[in-house]
């Protein structure tokens, strides 16, 4: 299951966004540090096309795969050297596989703002120095360690510690983890030092109402650091989440001249991050599955997805994309066309591939 932290200053929208998003109900209250412990909710992640696999099928049901958000608390100048309860929330980003760095980009005079004022680059600004900061003290730490070993001639301690003198010199010129490649000779060195600025970001811009694009100074940074972006408003994504009936809040998101859900937009960007396509396992009156894998891994890894014993008794895969399997009307009419395929274990998977695993045991 992927993990995601939403971080973001006190008020910029977080606890808001995520009970939008996950309607767990998080607490939401206008003054800093309404959020201590990290709320965490799991979401399921729908896909237009394991609904349409599922009906062609006959399936049973659909299983989702889950998306698990945590909500931390907001981040103030000094967290690294424990503000505002920084230790705490800085070990709680720690957990997570990526970030949703949530900035504050409306000009509502009725929320406060910890700083006095709206300003995005300054908000993004105070959030990385926090993290690098914190990193830079990490990577002092471990070198500190690792330095020893490198001196009795260990080849995987010597080139750690070259990778962590390279870190050091990055965060002290304002650069993340992820800018320095983890070296092959010490292919644990990234895991060792558990960096926070390696984890990949998707800046979540919590605009104003009418608004549906990315300001260009959350844009431009998040271009220029290698990171993603998507525009969501909080406060209309909470409106619709409180709706009955989604009709309605389809009909109202083309009023509002809003593309897609924050839900939506927010997932996808998540995934786009750690480069992640879907897969699915469907079958006549079984439960219809999604599956998550990392982009470029095999038909193995997939099975391993499924279930480890799966994995290790593999013999073969049944193998058609979504649409060919929708279109031919099922596997029947798949394997008359001839769209249903037999593949080994080093077909690498693709996006959207409807799998059956042939497996011993």
């Amino acid at each position: 299951m992927m993990k995601v932290g939403l971080v973001g200053m006190p008020n910029a929208g977080k606890s808001s966004l995520f009970n939008a998003l996950s309607q767990a109900g998080a607490e939401a209250a206008n003054y800093p540090f309404t959020t201590i412990e990290p709320n965490v909710a799991t979401v399921p992640v729908k896909d237009e096309r394991m609904e349409q696999v599922a009906a062609t099928v006959k399936a049973s049901n659909i299983v989702w795969d889950t998306i698990e958000f945590h909500d931390i608390a907001g981040l103030v100048a000094g967290a690294s050297k424990g503000e505002g309860l920084g230790n705490k929330f800085l070990a709680n980003i720690r957990e997570v596989d990526a970030i949703l760095h949530v900035v504050r980009c409306h000009t509502d005079e009725n929320v406060i703002h910890p700083e006095g004022s709206v300003d995005p680059a300054r908000d993004i600004a105070t959030i990385e120095t926090e993290l690098l900061l914190a990193d830079l003290d990490s990577a002092e730490r471990r070198h500190g360690r690792v330095v020893r070993d490198a001196r009795s001639g260990d080849p995987a301690a010597k080139a750690e510690e070259a990778w962590l003198r390279q870190v050091i010199e990055a965060l002290q010129a304002g650069q993340p983890v992820r800018t320095v490649p983890v070296p092959e000779a010490a292919p644990d060195a990234g895991r060792n030092l558990s960096a926070l600025t390696a984890k990949p970001v998707l800046f979540v811009a919590n605009i104003n109402e009418g608004e549906d694009a990315v300001p260009s100074v959350v844009a431009d940074h998040a271009a220029a650091t290698g990171a993603a972006a998507v525009a969501v408003s909080s406060r209309i994504e909470a409106d619709l989440a409180d709706m009955d009936d989604d009709e309605d809040a389809a009909m109202m998101r083309e009023e509002l001249g809003i593309g897609e859900s924050g839900l939506h937009r927010v997932v996808n960007g998540a995934f786009g991050l750690l480069h992640l396509i879907a897969f699915f396992t469907a079958g006549e009156g079984k439960p219809a599955q999604t599956w998550h894998l990392r982009e470029g891994l095999s038909a193995w890894h997939a099975a391993g997805q499924i279930h480890t014993d799966i994995q290790k008794g593999f013999v073969r895969a049944e193998v058609i994309g979504w649409d060919a399997l929708v279109d031919a009307g099922g596997y029947a009419g798949a394997r008359e066309k001839g769209t249903l395929r037999l593949e080994g274990r080093d077909y690498l998977m693709k996006d959207g591939d409807v799998i059956t695993i042939k497996h011993t045991g």
